[in-house]
Order: C-alpha cells, then structure tokens, then sequence
C-alpha cells in the first residue's frame, strides 16, 4: 500500500524516482531531452522548478507546487480530462511518469515496469536547507562517478542557473538565494557536509 502524502499546493518537495531494479531510465542522450519536454508539458503547468539532475538510473528534482489561484486551467494540455474538475498534481506525476515510460519501452522495444513503483517526495518545510539541497543535487553526478565537477556535467540545472538564456527553471528564486551567480559558483566548489539536511534527501 502507497502511504506516502500527496502533494500539496504551496509546498516544496524534493522529488525522487528511479530506475526498477535500479535499472537505468537513460539509455540515450535524447532520452534526457525528452524526459525533460514531457516534464515541462505535464508537470510546468502545476509546479515551479528550482532545481533538478538527470542521471542514467535515477532523477532528482526540486519543486514549488502553485497555488490553485496561479494555475491557467484553460492552458493545460496533458492532464486526465480536458478540464480537470480538482487540480491532482500527485496524478501530473503519475500520467508524467507514464508517459515517458510507456515512449521509452516503445522506443527500446522492452516490457515491464520502468520506474520505481512510487515516486519518492520530501517535503522540504522551509527555504533555509535550500542552498544545500541545491548543492546536493548538483552534487549527485560528482557523487555517482558520472563527472569530476558539477559544471561539466551537461543534465542537471547548474549551467541553465549561470546562464541567460530563456528557461523554464525558476532561475531568479535561486540567484537571489544565493544573492548573486558568484557566489552560487563559489558555493558549489567541493563536497558539503549534509548531515543537517538528511531528513530531506533521499537515497536508496
């Protein structure tokens, strides 16, 4: 039985999913393009993005849930019904995850369940923990061997923070939390001692 809580509006949640088995979920670099697409096309509608990094067998992702007042109903597209009668950002995920994997089987000719069960939310009650959380995240391609530096691996939200071009990421919530983009560079130099943090991450 699923006891974990749904997600509610006006709340931060660190959001985890992986692999079955631990298997991957990235078997090409398009496929990290495209989850992020149907990420934007479910899950954008409902939620503000602040920080997230792809790796080859599991995600991790940081969000705002917005209040129903700043929802555009009429805009949405891949939701249960045309016109959903009660805002479901917990269902988003559910029809998000879906999706990717029911393409990603069709793609790789495979069968069987893609993703973990249930996907993996921590409320995270306040912004305080978020500069370290947001270094976590980046971390994680550094932690898991997939790169030697956060700046050069090329899926996670590091460089789209630095950058100016146009992106869906909640860019100006995290520069002014690190008050300017030095200082956001300088705070992700080296490993961080995340033990105050332990009850918002999540690891397998």
């Amino acid at each position: 039985m699923n006891n974990k809580p749904l997600l509610e509006s006006g709340k931060y949640y660190h959001i985890y999913n992986r692999g079955n088995n631990g298997q991957n979920i990235f078997f090409d670099p398009e496929n990290y393009t495209f989850f992020l697409n149907r990420f934007h096309q479910y899950i954008s509608p409902f939620c503000d993005t602040i920080a997230w990094v792809l790796l080859k067998n599991h995600f991790h992702i940081l969000v705002y849930v917005k209040p129903f007042e700043e929802i555009k109903i009429e805009k949405l597209e891949y939701t249960a019904t045309e016109i959903p009668k009660k805002i479901d950002v917990h269902l988003q995920f559910g029809h998000f995850f879906n999706s990717y994997a029911k393409a990603i089987n069709k793609r790789y000719n495979r069968t069987g369940s893609l993703f973990e069960k249930n996907f993996e939310r921590k409320e995270v009650p306040t912004i305080a923990y978020f500069k370290k959380l947001i270094h976590y995240i980046h971390f994680n391609p550094v932690k898991h061997g997939f790169s030697d530096y956060i700046w050069d691996y090329p899926w996670s939200s590091y460089q789209s923070i630095i950058s100016h071009k146009p992106t869906k990421l909640n860019r100006k919530f995290v520069t002014e939390l690190f008050k300017n983009e030095d200082y956001f560079k300088l705070y992700h130099l080296g490993e961080k001692d995340y033990s105050d943090i332990n009850e918002f991450i999540i690891e397998f």
